[in-house]
């Protein structure tokens, strides 16, 4: 009888390969867009757009963030993020910044070995593109034990695609905690004030000083006339970057829903959930999302009704409720409204094509 042996395929520098999930980032190719795929007039930071990257933004200009069908060619991307300045900023305060980032939940980290003799190196690689030519820092940062790194790539040739490649060293200091909270960060800085770039650019791992952070880097606030695009973007185990992971839609998708979820129609009546009456201002809804939640949710209604009898009742606010058992895709919440009746089922409708909800649990 013969027998079947199966040996682990090792990268050059010893690490193993891994053929699927290598990628740490999510929706790294820029394909989920559930909040929009346009905003203008930022100036502050949120989560504007694409799905998982976050946007931070102090007083360093104007900016609209869109999606765009401007890729790299030939490569199997089919958008990117794009950053246009629409009121420059060319004096850059000092606590002023800039960047747009990916924070990760440490539970999905320990495989890296943080914080040991073993941790491993990372490799980050991205598609890039910009008329402002010159230095920019990418910075890996770890939340749990404020310790951070720092590397520069260079745009070499205004408006025109190129890919970066950077590989980060294993950090032997600082372990990351095993939940579901925010462990590390992935930043890309497009601009940064003298509080941040008035020391040495650290590029090895040490606890984190402002000064050391983005040495170097461009204001890409300067002018109107600049604008940043980015997809492609992969962070991997090991020294050498492999070519992209292409994975499924309804996967990346998926992912997304863990962070956040948002409910839409494009009709007056269409039914979403049910809710239970309380009281008479008071009903209780329970829901189930594709997707478990990675916590507990804030959540948002926008022109959402409660429906029974024939009759529509306006929900005026909504509360959370913990759920039962964590992890899970189906969690309680507060309808508040005026008329109800106590035992009456109520039907969660959207009451008109703007209607949505959102299920908001990012890191």
């Amino acid at each position: 009888m013969s027998t079947l042996r199966v040996e682990a395929l090792e990268q050059p520098d010893g690490t193993a390969f891994v053929f699927n999930n290598k990628n740490l980032l999510i929706n790294g190719a820029m394909n989920i867009w559930q909040r929009s795929t346009s905003e203008t007039g930022i100036t502050s930071g949120a989560y504007h757009t694409v799905d998982r990257w976050h946007t931070a933004l102090t007083t360093a200009g104007t900016w609209t963030q869109s999606r765009t069908t401007d890729v790299p060619s030939a490569q199997g991307f089919g958008y990117s993020l794009k950053m246009d300045c629409t009121t420059a900023d060319a004096s850059l305060g000092s606590a002023d910044v800039l960047t747009v980032l990916q924070r990760f939940e440490g539970q999905n980290l320990q495989h890296l070995l943080k914080g040991t003799s073993s941790a491993k190196k990372l490799t980050l690689s991205f598609w890039v593109k910009s008329n402002k030519t010159g230095t920019y820092i990418a910075e890996l940062f770890d939340n749990d034990n404020t310790r951070q790194i720092s590397k520069s790539y260079t745009i070499d040739t205004a408006n025109t695609w190129e890919k970066k490649t950077i590989t980060y060293d294993g950090d032997t200091t600082g372990t990351l905690d095993n939940d579901n909270e925010q462990s590390l960060r992935v930043i890309f800085w497009l601009a940064a004030g003298s509080n941040f770039t008035s020391g040495t650019l650290n590029t090895s791992w040490a606890t984190s000083t402002n000064a050391n952070r983005v040495v170097g880097n461009v204001n890409l606030a300067d002018s109107t006339s600049n604008e940043w695009y980015i997809t492609g973007c992969q962070l991997e185990v090991g020294s050498t970057a492999s070519g992209f992971e292409f994975e499924p839609y309804d996967k990346i998708l998926a992912r997304c829903y863990r962070y956040y979820n948002k409910l839409i129609t494009d009709s007056t009546g269409k039914r979403c959930g049910f809710a239970q009456g309380e009281n008479t201002t008071n009903t209780i809804a329970v829901f189930v999302l594709p997707t478990a939640l990675r916590g507990v949710p804030s959540i948002v209604e926008n022109d959402m009704v409660l429906r029974n009898g024939g009759l529509n009742y306006t929900i005026n606010s909504i509360t959370t409720i913990a759920p039962d058992l964590p992890d899970r895709n189906y969690f309680s919440f507060f309808c508040i409204s005026s008329g109800l009746t106590a035992t009456r089922t109520y039907q969660l409708r959207f009451n008109s094509a703007s209607s949505y909800m959102e299920f908001d649990s990012e890191l």
